[in-house]
């Protein structure tokens, strides 16, 4: 128990030299500061709690109550996996089981999706969720708009949208790697009802699905390179890359490229000339 009060401290003293003054609401001189974040005193303050009380929690000398730790998750802006942690090292039950709100995409994610006019891209949240794509990103993968938004899961579309088996060269090597991502994001949000129901749906409908959620392989969204056959631009081979918004950890920008010069940068440029080609006659046949 020793090690965890300890852990419990460096964790504490980790997250508030995270945050400063103004983020929390406290005055700021804008002089020198003795520490990096805040001070000890000052989440105290925060948590309503003596800073004596405070240090020696972070000390690792006496154990913290379910209420204290709710108002220190409060003071220090925990999110949800935090919190959960914290109490998790207290040995203690979470005080209120938060619903997790819907992912919107974050204001500076979109304007970034808006000026990426020749570069695919997607905005992925909880769960592998596409919560955001651009035009181009629609016309190499999907037009995810016309997927119900409760179905818009890049790992569902992989395994239910017949046409992808045939957009991606190597099918099983892309759909292998995602269930193995996925995997990740289950370890992160392990009481997630969707992602449950997500797993469960897709066990049940798909065999390679059950064998490689099974084999329990995990991977992070990072980088790697895919090979599409697109109806269109023809054969593409696309370096992929993964950027976390700093605001919500829980989204990431996934933007595909190629070298300027290759024949899949031309194909890009086939396609997105395509793309507003389409766009073009769709808003005629509106008005």
């Amino acid at each position: 128990m020793s090690s965890n009060r300890n852990e419990l401290g460096d964790f504490l003293k980790a997250r508030r030299a995270e945050l400063t003054p103004r983020a929390v609401g406290l005055p700021d001189s804008g002089g020198p500061r003795r520490v990096t974040g805040l001070r000890r005193e000052e989440v105290a303050q925060l948590a309503a709690i003596s800073t004596d009380y405070y240090t020696r929690l972070e000390q690792g000398r006496l154990p913290a109550s379910a209420p204290v730790l709710e108002t220190l998750a409060e003071a220090l802006h925990l999110d949800e996996d935090q919190r959960r942690y914290l109490f998790g090292l207290a040995g203690k039950e979470t005080a209120k089981p938060r619903r997790r709100t819907v992912q919107k995409v974050q204001p500076q994610l979109r304007r970034v999706l808006d000026d990426l006019s020749s570069t695919p891209a997607v905005v992925m949240g909880r769960r592998m969720d596409v919560i955001a794509w651009n035009p181009l990103a629609a016309a190499l993968i999907t037009d995810f708009g016309k997927v119900p938004e409760k179905h818009r899961n890049y790992v569902r579309i992989l395994f239910t949208d017949p046409m992808m088996r045939r957009l991606y060269a190597d099918w099983k090597s892309v759909a292998r790697t995602a269930v193995a991502q996925l995997r990740m994001e289950a370890a992160k949000y392990p009481d997630d009802p969707r992602l449950t129901a997500l797993v469960g749906e897709l066990s049940v409908q798909d065999a390679d699905f059950r064998t490689w959620w099974a084999a329990h392989h995990v991977a992070t969204l990072s980088v790697g390179t895919k090979v599409l056959h697109h109806p269109v631009a023809g054969e593409l081979s696309l370096d992929w890359d993964t950027l976390s918004a700093s605001t919500d950890p829980d989204q990431q920008l996934v933007v595909w490229t190629a070298e300027v010069g290759s024949p899949t940068y031309d194909g890009l440029r086939i396609l997105a000339s395509w793309q507003a080609e389409r766009q073009r006659t769709d808003r005629s046949a509106q008005q």
